[in-house]
């Protein structure tokens, strides 16, 4: 059968490693990513939302602006 000390021993090892990596939290990289903003109402979105979310956020948000108004460092597709 074996395994013996090796298997405490790895488990152990690996356990310190995870100890030492710290905190695996994404809260500060999801917050550094909300790059685009909206120039009206100033609400934020992410740098990998698409041009569609957008443009619905302007039509459903602000009845009379366009995309270019809301977002003028947006390019529209």
């Amino acid at each position: 059968m074996g395994g013996g000390n090796a298997s405490p021993a790895a488990r152990a090892k690996a356990q310190e490693k995870l100890a030492k990596s710290g905190p695996t939290s994404q809260l500060k990289a999801n917050a550094a990513a909300m790059t685009i903003q909206c120039v009206t109402c100033k609400q934020t979105f992410m740098n990998t939302t698409k041009v569609d979310a957008l443009k619905q956020h302007a039509e459903n948000k602000h009845k009379n602006a366009a995309l270019a108004t809301c977002f003028p460092n947006v390019a529209a597709a």
